[in-house]
């Protein structure tokens, strides 16, 4: 089914779910009931759902102890899941046969638990803006080699600093204003392999997690085309206005180009 809402938005939405009106939203489950334990020191809550099935004139009816969030996607399946560590009970008006054995569901570390629940946290956004620059693809090159000029037509970039010994890496301070917050990130990026002319790359190694490249391709004795692919990643205190971020960025990254192409018209 189709929803007419963002994917994250419907997403999140889910997640933000209480158990106890699953019922109300998904006929098969008869009821929710809620409990508190503890798994070690870390406190969970855990849900027993009621799931029902018709199926001619019998009915079967199973309880599983679930986590706070249902998975997305049910199916008749779910009803022969059990929790291996929680009690179940399986009663169907025909005796006939006797009833499925009931596997385990399969449980994840605490370490694989949180690092599930930070991939939920992590929005990565592309961006890619294109421009074509009255220079040559070497002059556009060398001059957007340079990171002290950076600030010059980058204004959302506040400081670029070359880490000493280490000619590949630099610590970059970004400060802008995004939906009326000022933000302020720092990160320390390196660069890899350039080619000459051609290609430049970069990845960050600590901080505010971005990648991308800038490519020129010659158009003429006297143009280039440049064109910037960067990837970000939408800091957790942004992610509720994830789906904004992207053309915000496009906007800013292109702002950036469109000054960098002046500044090589001065140089």
């Amino acid at each position: 089914m189709e929803v007419d809402v963002p994917v994250f938005v419907a997403y999140n939405l889910y997640l933000s779910l209480d158990p106890e009106s699953f019922p109300n939203l998904m006929p098969f489950i008869s009821s929710v009931e809620m409990s508190s334990i503890a798994s070690g020191t870390v406190p969970t809550t855990k849900s027993v759902a009621c799931f029902r099935k018709s199926a001619s004139s019998s009915s079967l009816l199973h309880r599983s102890s679930s986590s706070r969030f249902m998975p997305t996607s049910l199916s008749p399946i779910y009803a022969k899941l059990i929790n291996s560590n929680n009690s179940s009970s399986v009663s169907s008006s025909s005796s006939s046969s006797p009833p499925e054995p009931l596997r385990p569901v399969m449980r994840s570390t605490e370490a694989d638990r949180l690092e599930e629940e930070r991939l939920r946290q992590v929005h990565w956004q592309d961006v890619a803006v294109k421009m074509v620059v009255d220079a040559p693809a070497s002059v556009a090159y060398n001059l957007y080699a340079d990171r002290d000029l950076f600030p010059k037509w980058m204004p959302f970039l506040s400081s670029v600093e070359a880490v000493e010994g280490s000619p590949d890496l630099s610590r970059y301070l970004v400060k802008f204003n995004s939906f009326g917050q000022n933000v302020e990130y720092h990160f320390l990026a390196k660069n890899l392999q350039p080619i000459p002319d051609r290609k430049l790359h970069w990845r960050s190694i600590e901080g505010f997690a971005n990648r991308g490249s800038v490519r020129f391709f010659p158009r003429g004795p006297s143009l280039c085309l440049v064109e910037i692919n960067f990837s970000f990643e939408v800091p957790h205190a942004l992610a509720p206005v994830a789906f904004l971020m992207k053309p915000f960025m496009e906007k800013l990254i292109r702002g950036g180009l469109e000054h960098f192409a002046a500044f090589v018209k001065t140089s």
